[in-house]
């Protein structure tokens, strides 16, 4: 059989001969790529039919892999096509520096492929969706930025391999890693950013200071961490706004992490009222509201004077709650309401100026010239 092909290949190139032969190895690249194509469409389409309609996470395989498969078999169709069609010594290794260089992206696809792959089908076990996604979070946070650091590093080695495939390429960067010019220094200080960030991500997806969804205080501005990349993290102000902060800047610097262990949280509220306040029927007050309201968790509820001042009381309001947007919800109901149970009930406990009034009389003594009154201010 092999003869047999051997002898058709001898016949179609004697009948070819008379074409040009630039133009007779054009065409047999174009039937070899073409050729591929087919094959890959068949392969793809005959998969999907046996078995990715029985096994969804094999089909969801089989399209992560549907580009690097289809350049594996282009570069190997043009391999054997460069073999055989009729061209020139020097023609021939320029398209076999082009088929080495695609070759090595071939491979750097594949790796980036296979990251993919395995990130997505370890991450199929958690779920981001539900109410205590604390595990889901960090596992979710772990593997997206330790898939990121990977993918850049895979490019990295990817293009370094491709340039170094080629002799002028290789010597150019030899003697430019080599020296020890303003130009070398000039680079090693440009990539110093990218490399602490690099660094600092894998950091982050080792201990985790952050995770997406946590809730934080940043710069005095509260959000939640809305992504996180490999140079950034993007952190979701409560008005929508978003704020970008590189990743060395969670290492560096200090910051607040609302839910690093738990998603719970104990709010507060102040209130500054008049020293005639009855602070044990507020204390009534405030838990009759938080077992009316369906925003507080049940664990923590408790009112104290928590500081006194010149002129009023400082009363502070402990309440928990199961999330950060929950209990700054219940924070502003339980304010609302104690003002207006302060109002309705006791409105001589608001703040309040004192204003001591002075009548002289004639002929008075000193100790008797003065008769303080009491009175709200404006009076």
């Amino acid at each position: 059989m092999i003869e047999t092909l051997q002898n058709s290949y001898v016949d179609v190139i004697e009948k070819l001969s008379v074409l040009p032969a630039w133009l007779v190895a054009t065409a047999v690249i174009a039937v070899a790529l073409m050729l591929a194509l087919l094959a890959h469409g068949i392969i793809v389409r005959t998969m999907r039919r046996t078995i990715g309609t029985r096994h969804p996470r094999v089909r969801a395989l089989l399209t992560n892999s549907k580009g690097p498969l289809r350049l594996g078999l282009m570069v190997l169709a043009a391999s054997v096509a460069v073999r055989i069609a009729p061209m020139d010594n020097d023609t021939a290794a320029v398209l076999g520096g082009i088929l080495n260089v695609a070759f090595i992206a071939l491979l750097g696809w594949i790796a980036l492929t296979a990251v993919q792959i395995m990130s997505q089908v370890y991450l199929q076990q958690f779920r981001l969706d539900i109410a205590d996604n604390l595990l889901a979070r960090k596992h979710v946070t772990q593997v997206r930025i330790l898939k990121r650091a990977t993918d850049v590093l895979i490019v990295i080695m990817t293009v370094g391999a491709a340039l170094m495939s080629f002799e002028a390429v290789r010597q150019y960067g030899v003697s430019l890693f080599a020296s020890a010019g303003v130009a070398g220094l000039a680079i090693g200080l440009a990539a110093r950013p990218l490399l602490s960030n690099l660094i600092a991500g894998i950091q982050i997806a080792v201990a985790q200071p952050i995770r997406l969804d946590d809730v934080v205080i940043v710069e005095g501005e509260y959000g939640t961490v809305e992504e996180i990349t490999t140079t950034f993290v993007v952190i979701k102000l409560w008005d929508w706004r978003r704020m970008v902060l590189p990743l060395s800047y969670f290492i560096e610097k200090p910051f607040q992490n609302w839910t690093r262990e738990t998603s719970a949280l104990i709010g507060s509220v102040y209130l500054y009222v008049d020293y005639t306040v009855p602070v044990a029927r507020l204390r009534d007050r405030l838990e009759e509201i938080v077992r009316e309201t369906p925003l507080w968790d049940g664990r923590v509820v408790a009112l104290q004077v928590s500081d006194t001042k010149e002129r009023t009381v400082e009363i502070r309001a402990l309440v928990s709650a199961t999330s950060a947007p929950t209990a700054w919800d219940l924070r502003c109901e339980v304010r609302e309401k104690l003002i207006a149970f302060l109002q309705q009930e006791y409105p001589e406990a608001l703040p309040r100026t004192r204003q001591l009034v002075v009548e002289e009389f004639p002929g008075a003594r000193e100790t008797d010239r003065s008769r303080p009154s009491l009175a709200p201010a404006g009076h």
